[in-house]
């Protein structure tokens, strides 16, 4: 997996150097940064999901969990 840099210290994912330890890493836009990825709806916004972002500051990433 690519080195993933992340300053989220209070995510279950975060490493030491900033890094992502996240097995895969999901992103969606802004639009969708409510959605709840953990339920059953969540699949509609699987593979065939798509949008699309005008600048990166349009963007969320929707892997974070918090550290426990």
């Amino acid at each position: 997996m690519p080195d993933v840099k992340c300053t989220v210290a209070n995510c279950g994912f975060w490493t030491e150097g900033n890094n992502c330890n996240a097995s895969s890493i999901q992103i969606e836009v802004d639009a969708h940064a409510s959605a709840n990825v953990n339920e059953e709806f969540a699949g509609e916004m699987g593979a065939d999901h798509q949008d699309e972002a005008s600048n990166s500051r349009r963007t969320c990433c929707q892997t974070f969990v918090p550290k426990r």
